[in-house]
């Protein structure tokens, strides 16, 4: 007789059998769950050699970082049934620090279903909803009355438990971790509804950046107020006067000489307290402040008739600078050197302007054009210009708009910031200067623009890196 064995070379009715009841069970014993199918990068066309472009489902959108920032979803949702183990949030004591892995979970799906159904297997980026976990009972009242429970595919394949004594594959196991908001979803979270009844989209209950910004916030005002600025505060120590034998001097009155030793006494005022020439010096101590809370002027040009030790901060130095007045000259004592450490428009130190650089490196001029501000105002035959007007201080030039191209516009010779649009196809721009009549208006179009900040990294780095 010939010998008994279950397996055969090809699925015959055995196979069958055994796959029937097998489906039979998820159906009996399984819960629905809901996939959005993943269907390969939104069309970007071609960036760079690392970034080709492509749209099927196994193209790769980044060649050089091996990513798929931006994906494609199937607009259909397509629901099978499933079944998996819930964990407990255990902690993970194996290795140094504390780690909770219960958020991943272990789904297994219907061979055969799932390829009648999708058309194909389950595969890494799916993203799968499980209806039964919705969270009905927020702690947060302002939450959506039911919170959906999203779940990514991180790893797919056949599962161990899977074989029929036939030996062929009846199971599919994904490995699954919680869905974020983030880039690579964006096509399914921001289209979405949250909840019955709302507006919001399940990427507003997912973000956390809200309330990552308001913790950043919170630290950084905590941070301003124990360390408002960069050195230390000398402002609480007194600087007393001295004579020129290197003496301390009258508080209150009396002829403080080291600056210049051959200057009279009679020099000084006598009415009011003679201020020091020196202040306590340490690292980043210089704060463009007086010694001993001593009063000072501020300005951009020096007074015309000072009193031997006063105090004038010069506003049009970067950083501010303060002067002492000896009788005969204006003496520098310090620039102002200690600054906020949190970056901003009230930092304008060197270092600052370095770092929050917004300026922009222009190449490849295309057209030049200089315009004699005039209401009305009517441009040659030859002119770059197609229109001016003052009321609105826009200018629509001839050359045609490009998103990448650029303008740099000057005033009587002096770079001033300008908005660009397009208009009727042409480059246009919007100067936020105030303008005079017989105001010259320079201004260039250019055809590349580089944000300094980023013009060393563009020539260093590859261009994927940008």
């Amino acid at each position: 007789m010939p010998r008994l064995s279950l397996y055969r070379p090809h699925k015959g009715d055995d196979y069958k059998f055994f796959d029937r009841r097998i489906s039979e069970m998820f159906t009996v014993g399984g819960v629905d769950v809901n996939i959005h199918k993943y269907l390969g990068p939104l069309d970007q066309g071609f960036v760079s050699n690392t970034e080709p472009g492509g749209t099927s489902l196994t193209s790769i959108q980044d060649l050089l970082f091996l990513e798929n920032r931006d994906r494609k979803y199937d607009q259909d949702i397509y629901t099978m049934r499933t079944i998996y183990r819930m964990n407990d949030n255990d902690f993970d004591l194996t290795q140094f620090g504390l780690f909770l892995t219960g958020d991943t979970m272990f789904a297994v799906f219907h061979l055969n279903d799932m390829i009648q159904t999708l058309g194909r297997k389950i595969i890494v980026g799916d993203v799968l909803e499980l209806p039964n976990l919705k969270d009905l009972y927020p702690l947060d009242e302002d939450l959506p009355v039911a919170l959906k429970r999203y779940y990514v595919v991180q790893d797919a394949t056949r599962a161990a438990e899977g074989f029929a004594p036939t030996w062929y594959p009846h199971l599919w196991r994904v490995k699954l971790n919680p869905l974020v908001d983030s880039q690579e979803y964006k096509d399914i979270i921001d289209n979405i509804a949250a909840g019955e009844g709302t507006d919001s989209s399940i990427a507003d209950v997912l973000s956390t950046y809200e309330k990552y910004k308001e913790v950043n916030e919170a630290i950084v005002e905590r941070a301003e107020d124990d360390v408002p600025k960069s050195g230390y505060d000398t402002t609480n120590i007194y600087t007393a006067p001295v004579t020129p034998d290197g003496l301390p001097g009258d508080p209150g009155g009396g002829a403080d000489t080291s600056s210049n030793a051959n200057v009279s006494s009679n020099t000084y005022s006598s009415t009011s307290t003679v201020s020091p020439s020196r202040k306590v010096e340490g690292y980043l101590t210089s704060d463009a402040l007086p010694p001993n809370g001593a009063s000072v002027s501020a300005g951009i040009a020096f007074p015309s008739s000072p009193v031997t030790g006063d105090f004038f901060l010069r506003v049009d130095y970067v950083p501010n600078r303060l002067f002492r007045y000896d009788s005969r000259r204006w003496v520098k004592m310090e620039d102002g050197l200690r600054t906020n450490l949190t970056p901003g428009a009230t930092n304008t130190t060197q270092k600052s302007g370095f770092i929050n650089n917004t300026d922009a490196n222009y190449e490849n001029a295309l057209a030049w054009d200089a315009i004699k501000v005039a209401d009305p105002y009517t441009p040659s035959a030859n002119a770059e210009t197609k229109s001016f007007t003052l009321s609105s201080k826009q200018v629509v030039t001839k050359t045609p708009y490009v998103s990448t191209y650029g303008v740099q516009s000057k005033l009587n010779s002096k770079i001033i910031t300008n908005t660009i649009a397009n208009t009727s196809g042409n480059i246009s721009f919007t100067v936020s200067t105030a303008l005079t009549a017989r105001d010259v208006l320079e201004y260039t179009v250019y055809a590349n623009v580089t944000v300094q900040r980023q013009s060393l990294s563009d020539a260093l780095r590859p261009s994927a890196d940008n």
